[in-house]
């Protein structure tokens, strides 16, 4: 009984005010305020003990909306006043930190030493030299392109990764695209196709190609080689990249419903309104590995000679190795592959997916790495890698294990205001950066966002090349896996040669070394057909 009483007692409370308040009418109009104000949580109380969809609400009426009410602000409680500096979810306060003081240019040093604890199981450090080099050009680049690219396109060590006009707004992506211009970088469009705002932006464009062929597709939602030639021609177009899978989401694709498709992503994506936007899981173009690399040879010749390459977060290892062989056998290589990490995606996905599927950069960069190492092909072909890399310490571990330069969209969303306030998929971006509601993004100022996208990548590239510098080498390409260490528990340290090696040129051909399994796989893939002969991966 006492219990009860408790329960019911704000309602209670709430009802005996409302009627006071009535009462104070008489001697008062200014009694109305909380006739009023008790009188909506006297209904509020009402419909609590009716409804039946929440069990709280029914044994707490009026008192149990302060549940809901802390739950909804939770994120934020423990952002601001819980979580500490080095807690990742998933970007950690210190991440976040050095990201905005780059982009604003202010005093990004620490003092005090450092907060990590170096003596755990699992921190990682790089080798530096006793004769360190002053590096004074931080504009470090290189040069895509294979033997058969007449186009190559000269890009900087760091990126803006894949993220679509739809998931980002329209002032986020000309933020960016402008910001990208300034510094001389590339910005990918994502598969949402390129729109108007990274056209008005002039920076330079990675065109993604993606299950949905958006942007280049006909009516049916097949690939439309026509208007692929024709958005390829455009100058700013640098290079092009075939989605075969994401870190967020690895084979799975998605449906960008009707209600959310305006004129602006139609007309970006080559789809009509009203209609339900969809993109499949896998490509309709090419179902084996040589129609992939025939694929990679038709859009190389509709480009005119531009760059091509894909992108995947590495699933099936075998089938990796059967893309590799089907360039063996057809002698068509892509200019690039970009290798995405499962801890990437800015876009919104299933749990299970962002925790549970695809493999996590460094194994997958690694394995892609010393595949084409072992095929004969890594010289012809460049590695990007994508994946949580927003400052100079995550880009040089990444060059160090196989990668020629690196991509990042969260980082950048960082450099344009975004506060991981993780409600990216419900259109109430506080900042502005993932919603289509002007009200929000009018107030993402294109002109200071952009200022601090070239400044993030500016100081980034500095901060990398001091780095490189104290390393006692002239460029960041220069890292290689013995300047990487790391604790393997609270005592040991290994480098990175030793969990992490460059595997022998040519060793799959051979076929003489048999370490980490790369030949039982090598021997099991096929260019014929992605699908297995046994139950192996």
């Amino acid at each position: 009984m006492f219990n009860a009483y408790l329960r019911f007692s704000p309602f209670v409370i709430c009802i005996a005010l409302c009627l006071l308040s009535l009462i104070g009418v008489y001697w008062s109009a200014w009694y109305l305020l909380p006739a009023v104000l008790f009188g909506l949580l006297v209904f509020m109380g009402f419909r609590d003990l009716t409804q039946s969809n929440h069990a709280v609400l029914r044994n707490y009426p009026v008192l149990g909306h302060i549940r809901y009410f802390f739950e909804l602000i939770r994120p934020e409680i423990r952002q601001y006043l819980i979580e500490s500096d080095e807690e990742e979810v998933p970007f950690s306060r210190e991440a976040r930190a050095i990201v905005y003081q780059r982009a604003k240019n202010v005093e990004d040093k620490r003092p005090f030493g450092t907060k990590k604890r170096v003596y755990d199981g699992g921190y990682q450090w790089l080798t530096h030299s006793i004769r360190p080099r002053k590096i004074e050009n931080h504009d470090f680049r290189v040069l895509i392109g294979g033997p058969a690219c007449t186009q190559p396109y000269d890009a900087s060590i760091y990126n803006i990764s894949a993220m679509s006009f739809g998931a980002l707004s329209a002032n986020a992506i000309l933020a960016l695209n402008t910001g990208a211009k300034m510094g001389k970088f590339y910005h990918d469009s994502g598969e949402g196709g390129i729109s108007r705002y990274h056209r008005q932006g002039g920076g330079d464009i990675v065109f993604e190609v993606g299950s949905g062929y958006f942007g280049c597709r006909n009516d049916d939602g097949s690939f439309s080689a026509e208007k692929f030639a024709e958005v390829a021609a455009w100058d700013q177009v640098k290079m092009i990249e075939v989605k075969l899978s994401q870190g967020a989401k690895p084979g799975q694709g998605g449906v960008l419903p009707a209600a959310k498709i305006s004129e602006e992503i139609a007309e970006a994506r080559g789809v009509p309104m009203g209609q339900d936007c969809v993109s499949p899981a896998s490509h309709s173009a090419f179902t084996t590995p040589i129609e992939m690399m025939e694929f990679i040879q038709r859009l190389r010749e509709l480009a005119k000679g531009k760059p091509i390459g894909f992108k995947l977060c590495i699933g099936h290892r075998r089938e990796f190795m059967c893309i590799v062989k089907a360039m063996l056998e057809t002698g068509t290589t892509p200019d690039f592959i970009v290798v995405d990490g499962k801890e990437g995606g800015t876009g919104a996905a299933p749990l299970e997916f962002a925790n549970h599927m695809g493999m996590p950069l460094v194994e997958g960069l690694t394995f892609a790495h010393n595949t084409l190492r072992g095929a004969g092909l890594r010289e012809q072909i460049r590695i990007g890698a994508s994946a949580k890399l927003i400052h100079s310490f995550d880009i040089a571990k990444a060059l160090a294990l196989g990668a020629d330069w690196a991509n990042s969209a969260r980082g950048f969303m960082f450099a344009i205001g975004c506060i991981q306030a993780q409600a990216c998929h419900t259109n109430h971006c506080p900042t502005g950066v993932t919603t289509q509601d002007p009200q929000r993004y009018r107030a993402l100022v294109v002109p200071d966002k952009a200022e601090r996208v070239y400044n993030f990548h500016k100081n980034t590239m500095k901060a990398l090349g001091d780095m490189t510098g104290a390393a006692g080498l002239t460029h960041p390409s220069g890292f290689l896996p013995h300047h990487l260490m790391m604790r393997e528990n609270d005592r040991d340290m290994v480098t990175g040669e030793d969990v992490f090696p460059y595997m022998p040129v040519g060793f799959l051909l051979r076929e003489d070394d048999e370490r980490f399994g790369y030949l039982k796989r090598w021997r099991r893939s096929s260019a014929e057909s992605f699908i297995p002969f046994d139950d192996g991966v």
